[in-house]
């Protein structure tokens, strides 16, 4: 018996080692989503454990807050702090590490700032700047042509902006991980400018008195005008586009001051007035034959009031009422020519008129056996209507008679239905085919 001990104590000593247990080398990495930090924040865990089998995860402020899993998946925090992740791993032979880390989550960062001006755009311009962000703790700010050009306070206050134009506003916020920016436009007006134009009435438009005149505003950046005039009745005006009637003849001078709280500019500048003379001369005018006007290519039909010649296609019945000046040309020769009365169409080719006016004509004053008389040359040195003012035209049927071409220039009398009297200087024949026509200038009352 004891011999048998004694072996088995000889082959233990070879034989039978004692056994270690494993060591458990405890590990683990996380990775946010994004990169981001700021709530909701999911962030997935790997395991590095070595000689690990059994895991007990917790998770501060996490959901889920536990886990038993090797690998537990993606955990989301919800809330701002500073929270423990816990990692403890076991194995059957008893061992056991464990593993701590924090994590920061951080507020949401949001940015946002709100721009308002003080008074107006008009330079300088001031603005308060609103900080409407949230989550971060670091602000820039840059102001593109202000003053002050930046700032790093939460709440800049004011800023003021000199030159006209677009101004960019830039914020950059940051919590110490992550950084955002945002930029918004103001703009300055432009620097105030006074001016303005003028157009004279059509009735007025050779600056005899009394003259009425539109004038139009082209003032930049104004909020209130004053007007002075001189030569008229009302002296001053604070309409932004006044229109006056200017009554006394020579330079007149006209100045506008613009305001807008902050600036004034005036502009001055004149217009020539004219002495009335109530005569209205009209230049160049070209009457077509009756083919001409009948081919659409030269009116034969004219009205004073509008200073217009109308053609076949162009007399509707808003223009019947308006012609004063018929020509009828029977054909390029020029054997027979004469003006028509626009209610007497009947001994022409034109077609008759509806509600037509009625104007006396002495085409030929040579057959006129009448008192009236005016020469080229008296046409030609009239410089008011005193000489038409004291004929008395009447209609004869010699002063009716047409007239050829042989007499250049010819004179031709006129009255029209509102009493104004006039003279018309034929002073040439063009022929051109059926395209021919009369170069007249006329001169007639305005009253």
């Amino acid at each position: 018996m004891n011999k048998i001990i004694y072996i088995l104590s000889i082959l233990c000593l070879f034989g039978c080692a004692k056994e270690e247990a494993i060591p458990v080398i405890t590990d683990f990495e996380f990775e946010v989503f994004n990169d981001d930090f700021s709530i909701p924040v999911q962030v997935v865990f790997f395991n590095r454990t070595k000689g690990g089998e059994d895991y007990e995860w917790t998770f501060e402020g996490g959901v889920p807050s536990r886990s038993v899993n090797r690998n537990p998946g993606v955990i989301q925090y919800d809330a701002k702090g500073v929270y423990t992740i816990e990692l403890t791993a076991t194995n059957q032979d008893g061992s056991q590490g464990t593993k701590t880390l924090e994590i920061r989550i951080d507020d949401p960062v949001v940015i946002d700032f709100e721009i308002t001006n003080l008074v107006d755009n008009f330079s300088p311009a001031s603005y308060t700047i609103q900080n409407n962000s949230s989550g971060a703790d670091s602000f820039s700010w840059t102001f593109e042509g202000g003053t002050p050009a930046s700032s790093t306070d939460r709440d800049p206050g004011e800023v003021v902006f000199t030159e006209p134009g677009d101004h960019v506003i830039r914020l950059e916020v940051g919590n110490g991980r992550e950084t955002y920016d945002l930029q918004k436009t103001i703009t300055v007006a432009p620097f105030l400018v006074s001016d303005f134009e003028y157009q004279i009435a059509f009735d007025d438009d050779d600056f005899q008195i009394p003259a009425r005149v539109q004038f139009q505003n082209n003032s930049i950046s104004a909020t209130s005008y004053q007007w002075t005039f001189e030569g008229t009745v009302s002296s001053s005006s604070a309409e932004e586009n006044p229109e006056i009637i200017f009554t006394q003849e020579g330079a007149q001078t006209i100045r506008l001051t613009a305001f807008n709280g902050k600036d004034t500019k005036t502009i001055t500048k004149q217009i020539e007035f004219f002495t009335n003379t109530n005569l209205r001369e009209l230049n160049d005018i070209r009457f077509g034959i009756n083919t001409a006007h009948t081919a659409n290519t030269r009116g034969s039909f004219y009205t004073i009031a509008k200073r217009i010649l109308f053609t076949a296609n162009e007399i509707t019945p808003g223009v019947e009422q308006d012609i004063d000046l018929v020509f009828f040309g029977l054909s390029n020769t020029f054997n027979r020519n004469r003006f028509v009365s626009p209610d007497q169409l009947s001994g022409t080719t034109f077609d008759e008129l509806q509600s037509p006016k009625n104007t006396i004509f002495i085409n030929s004053q040579e057959l006129c056996s009448c008192s009236a008389s005016l020469t080229p040359v008296q046409f030609d040195a009239m410089q008011d209507d005193t000489l038409l003012n004291n004929l008395v035209i009447t209609e004869t049927p010699g002063g009716l008679q047409d007239f050829d071409n042989t007499t250049v220039p010819r004179i031709v009398l006129f009255q029209t239905k509102e009493g104004k009297k006039g003279a018309i200087k034929i002073k040439n024949f063009v022929e051109d085919g059926q395209n021919s026509y009369i170069l007249v200038d006329i001169k007639v009352q305005k009253e």
